[in-house]
């Protein structure tokens, strides 16, 4: 006597998010968002290493990684050497980096964006439309022929 082994039900919902999950749109979304992490690491390295050391040269030498108030606990000279001491803080440097880095993230998708458009931009003068096809040419014709025909006795 044999067994037969119980059939799995595939819920209906299973099948319809895996072919949701197939799609290209989801596929290019995953492709932005990886695309969009490696582009982020490179803005905090532009902001934190390129801009924000001259900015701080231009306004007298302030690192603002270390612009921050001690709202509770010991004030101490650096922000790590705070929040090590378990300090409660008001974090101004790094949401000035933060900003600083939304507006180069804005700046730059803004000029993406500007060149995608430029290079997919359609001719300024529209194409001439295609000739219609011999069977319509044909047709028009013969409908000239027989509206001859009938103003000739």
């Amino acid at each position: 006597m044999s067994v037969k082994a119980p059939s799995i039900h595939t819920p209906g919902w299973l099948l319809e998010f895996r072919t949701f999950l197939m799609r290209g749109n989801v596929v290019d979304l995953a492709v932005g968002v990886i695309i969009g992490a490696a582009f982020t690491a490179i803005v905090n390295s532009l902001v934190k290493d390129i801009f924000t050391p001259f900015i701080g040269l231009l306004i007298g030498g302030i690192d603002f990684t270390n612009v921050f108030f001690t709202l509770r606990g010991p004030h101490l000279a650096t922000l790590a050497e705070a929040q090590k001491a378990g300090a409660v803080t008001i974090n101004v440097g790094l949401f000035l980096n933060a900003l600083i880095q939304f507006i180069i993230i804005g700046f730059v998708i803004f000029w993406v964006v500007k060149v995608v458009n430029r290079l997919t931009a359609k001719p300024a003068t529209p194409a001439a439309p295609p000739p219609p096809p011999r069977s319509e040419v044909l047709l028009e014709d013969i409908r000239d022929l027989l509206a001859a025909q009938k103003t000739t006795p």
